[in-house]
């Protein structure tokens, strides 16, 4: 008698837990493999499409062309020299919308992918980040490498600083002048794919300072690079 009583507590707890699975699974739903993942805050983020991608490299061991400035500085103004806070404030007066260092992050985007597109002879990638000027230098020095048959290969290994070291307003343009520090290696070779310069396995330091330009008049908001140089 007792088991039977035992065999009816076992069958009714059976149901109640019966029970309450059926109620938990259609409160909860069921797996079926087509969720959608929640996407993990710490991890990083894939880039937008139009931003710029991380790339490549650039040097003294094969020099850049343009390294030299395009034009000589203007003349300090008569009351002395802007310092760089004040010229940032004079920038961010012209033009509200700027911030350093959303600026530095693009900046640091634009001289990776001039770098590999310069190495790549890749000039309508080239085109809407250079200024004119600097556009046909690198522009001639990559159809001097074609018509040498002779390719670039470039890395950068790191980038080790990308700051801000001067700026300026002349009329509505701002400039801004970014020093990067970075390692990085360049070789070339020639038709053959013999290397005639460069070393692959032993990156170099290099320092890079690069100046870029925008008018903040103009509804563009990307800024161009209108010169190139080393220390």
């Amino acid at each position: 008698m007792g088991e039977g009583f035992f065999f009816i507590d076992i069958l009714i707890f059976a149901m109640v837990a019966a029970f309450l699975v059926f109620r938990l699974r259609s409160v909860l739903g069921r797996r079926h493999g087509e969720e959608r993942q929640r996407p993990n805050p710490f991890a990083q983020q894939p880039p937008r499409p139009g931003m710029p991608q991380p790339v490549g490299d650039s040097d003294n061991v094969v020099p850049m062309p343009g390294r030299t400035p395009v034009e000589p500085p203007p003349p300090p103004p008569s009351d002395g020299p802007v310092s760089l806070e004040d010229a940032i404030r004079q920038i961010r007066a012209a033009d509200p919308g700027f911030n350093e260092r959303q600026f530095l992050q693009g900046a640091r985007g634009a001289f990776e992918m001039i770098v590999q597109a310069f190495a790549a002879g890749d000039t309508p990638t080239l085109r809407p980040l250079l200024a004119d000027d600097v556009y046909d230098q690198f522009a001639l020095a990559i159809r001097q490498r074609q018509q040498a048959r002779e390719t670039l290969e470039s890395r950068i290994h790191s980038v080790e600083s990308v700051d801000l070291t001067a700026a300026r307003m002349e009329g509505r343009t701002a400039f801004c002048t970014v020093t990067f520090i970075s390692h990085q290696t360049h070789v070339t070779r020639d038709a053959a794919g013999t290397i005639v310069d460069g070393d692959e396995s032993r990156p170099e330091e290099v320092v890079d300072i690069w100046t870029f330009a925008r008018n903040t008049r103009a509804t563009d908001p990307n800024w161009k690079l209108v010169e190139t140089r080393t220390p």
